[in-house]
């Protein structure tokens, strides 16, 4: 006789009954606590988004079911994938005997699972079993043994007491499968034991019991079974396990805009949790506390009070304690509910943390959202206010005339175009601390020189020239960025250009997602280039010769907002070799680059990281380290200026210069030029 499921061996039909009723009650407690949740991400504001679905399915393909994120992290992945696919597969596995046993057996008399089939079905289910419980071992082990750092401290005492739960039950749940399936086995009514073999190894521990006594103490053990699954179903909406609904959930709709565009939905921001949008209190949901976050963000490392994982918890914790309308339960500013006011001004927005959350978590942008209304009360430390009225009187950051703007300009030989009075190919838009800050402007001028050598057409906006706003954005002036944008959108309306150009990261973000297409129509993302791609063009069209070949081992470091925001990793490294530097690189580089501390407005405000190093001084010091380098390449005003004060810090200037690849590519390339000039 053909081996078969015998879904209810072994137990009485009362028990049958029971579990249907049990199953039934089961799936309305889900049903109920699953639309309560949903219904929580309804009182958010709107977020339209347009992304093709074929594109959300293959993201939530790669970074949802794949876990494409944990790859750094191969125990991590392993562990994720083996509970995950077991929890599935065997879930799955259940459903299909249900449907076997209680539609096809019952209404037409045949099984499926019955033969080969069953055979084969078996052995799948005792291979994914296993895989499940080993997930779960290793996760056992990882969170309460091995206990890597971002791990050690859970945000609060339920979210420590969800993840034991949540490990707990499903080892309760696949266990428990094993021994009754063991059970049977050891029975001798079933005939599957070669395809089982787990359940098989398991009955040898029962090999000497009686008949009798396995039907005896089998129901007890399927009762446990069944009661656990149960439990663990109707728990999901209620505990940490509902991330497996809601994780997936997220990445699939995660929207697939530029991330350099920071989406802005009220310009007030948010003074009650109602404020962000249904997008925004779906990731709150579907954060898992695993604490990449912390471990990749450099104002966490460097002791500042900020730690995004715990920011979101606190926020999801404000979330479920609201009222239907999005109103809070409590009195005070929501930002000060949910966060140290410290932590609020210490992100760098570098997008470390949102790069390295498996379930894609926008932090930064929750965080802006806070800082706006903090902006919007007026409760801003007086430095940053003197910046803001300095950007909003003067155009720029340093509160200098904006006639010094292109007081560099008289340091080269040749006269540079004004671009609003006659057109030229390139627009150079040079930026603040291109143009005033003494350090970054020794770079403009030899940028300059290297743009002139080469014959390039290119000419700059002179004293109408405002910040592009990128910093004053993610701040929290939202109305002094309009202002901004405005203005410089109105500017490069009256000039004639092909493309822009900038050496500011920050300026070059901006430009290209939030001033190109509809805020300035004669603008495309494609035509603003930052100089490293410009650089790299140049070179190989050869248009700008390596004359000089530079002999030096010198590190690149990745800028946040040329890098992870837009993915310009590889052209600023073709430049360098182009240029016969031996590049050597560092641990944490391209996506995973660590931030230097000056973006998100960092840089104009006072340091809170108390006796503990600065960003900068984490990076320099991990530079250090690398065998044999020379010289730090930076691509950025900023960067320049942040590293430059770290390595003076440290006592280590003379053991690494820290330059911009223009004076570099100026080396090479035109440096012998314009000493044969002033000779």
């Amino acid at each position: 006789m053909d081996a078969f499921r015998d879904t209810f061996w072994g137990v009485p039909h009362w028990a049958e009954l029971a579990q249907y009723g049990l199953g039934g009650l089961t799936v309305l407690v889900l049903v109920w606590g699953t639309w309560r949740r949903v219904a929580r991400w309804r009182r958010g504001r709107p977020e339209p988004d347009a992304t093709a679905w074929r594109e959300r399915l293959r993201v939530l393909v790669r970074d949802g079911l794949l876990q494409g994120r944990l790859a750094d992290d191969p125990l991590a992945l392993a562990t994720h994938l083996m509970i995950f696919f077991g929890m599935v597969v065997l879930a799955l596995g259940t459903a299909v005997a249900t449907l076997d046993w209680d539609f096809f057996h019952l209404f037409f008399g045949f099984q499926v699972l019955r033969g080969p089939p069953y055979l084969l079905f078996e052995l799948i289910l005792d291979l994914f079993g296993v895989a499940l419980i080993l997930g779960l071992g290793m996760a056992l082990w990882r969170r309460y043994v091995s206990r890597p750092d971002r791990l050690k401290a859970e945000a609060s005492p339920r979210a420590a007491f969800d993840s034991l739960y949540l490990l707990s039950i499903l080892t309760l749940v696949a266990v428990s499968g094993f021994v009754a399936e063991a059970l049977r086995i050891a029975s001798g009514e079933h005939a599957a034991t070669g395809w089982a073999p787990v359940g098989y190894a398991v009955s040898l521990f029962f090999s000497a019991m009686s008949s009798e006594t396995i039907h005896a103490i089998y129901p007890a053990v399927w009762w446990a079974h069944a009661v656990a699954a149960f439990v663990f179903l109707a728990s999901i909406p209620f505990s940490k396990a509902f991330h497996l609904f809601s994780s997936p959930l997220n990445i699939a709709l995660r929207s697939r805009q530029p991330v350099g565009q920071l989406r802005v939905v009220g310009e007030s921001g948010a003074s009650r949790i109602g404020d962000f949008t249904w997008r925004q209190l779906l990731q709150m949901d579907a954060c898992t506390s695993c604490g990449r976050c912390e471990q990749s963000c450099p104002s966490h490392l460097s002791g500042m009070a900020l730690s995004p994982r715990n920011l979101v918890l606190a926020l999801d914790r404000e979330l479920a304690a609201a009222r239907p309308n999005g109103a809070a339960e409590f009195g005070g500013p929501l930002s000060a509910r949910v966060t140290d006011p410290d932590a609020l001004w210490a992100c760098c927005t570098c997008r470390a943390c949102e790069e390295q959350c498996p379930v894609g978590v926008e932090q930064p942008r929750m965080l802006i959202d806070l800082r706006r209304r903090q902006v919007y009360d007026g409760r801003i430390d007086e430095g940053l206010q003197d910046v803001l009225m300095n950007l909003s009187r003067y155009g720029n950051s340093f509160g200098q005339s904006a006639r010094k703007r292109s007081a560099w300009t008289k340091q080269v030989d040749f006269a540079i175009p004004d671009a609003r009075k006659e057109p030229v190919e390139y627009l150079w838009f040079v930026g603040d601390y291109a143009s005033y800050d003494p350090r970054a402007r020794d770079v403009t001028v030899k940028i300059a020189q290297v743009f002139h050598s080469a014959g390039l057409s290119f000419g700059i906006l002179y004293d109408k020239e405002q910040n592009a706003g990128n910093d004053v954005r993610r701040v929290g002036e939202e109305g002094l960025f309009e202002q901004l944008r405005d203005k410089n959108v109105a500017l490069l309306g009256k000039a004639t250009f092909q493309r822009v150009i900038t050496a500011d990261p920050h300026t070059y973000n901006t430009l290209k997602n939030e001033y190109a297409g509809a805020a300035c129509p004669s603008l495309t993302p494609d035509a603003v280039l930052h100089v490293s791609e410009l650089f790299d063009y140049l070179i190989e069209e050869e248009r700008l010769p390596v004359d000089e070949p530079l002999n030096m081992r010198a590190a690149y470091h990745d800028p946040c907002y040329l890098g992870r925001y837009n993915g310009v990793y590889e052209a600023p490294r073709r430049v360098l070799k182009a240029l016969g530097v031996h590049l050597v690189e560092i641990g944490r580089n391209r996506q995973s680059s660590f931030c230097c501390g000056a973006g998100g407005g960092r840089i104009w405000l006072k340091d809170t990281s108390g006796d503990a190093e600065r960003p900068a001084e984490i990076r320099i010091r991990e530079i250090l380290r690398l065998d044999g380098v020379d010289t730090l390449v930076v691509a950025c005003p900023k960067d320049l200026a942040m590293f430059q004060d770290a390595v003076k810090t440290l006592g280590a200037e003379s053991r690494l210069p820290v330059v911009d690849l223009g004076q570099l590519v100026w080396q090479a390339t035109c440096a012998h030029k314009t000493v044969e000039a002033l000779s």
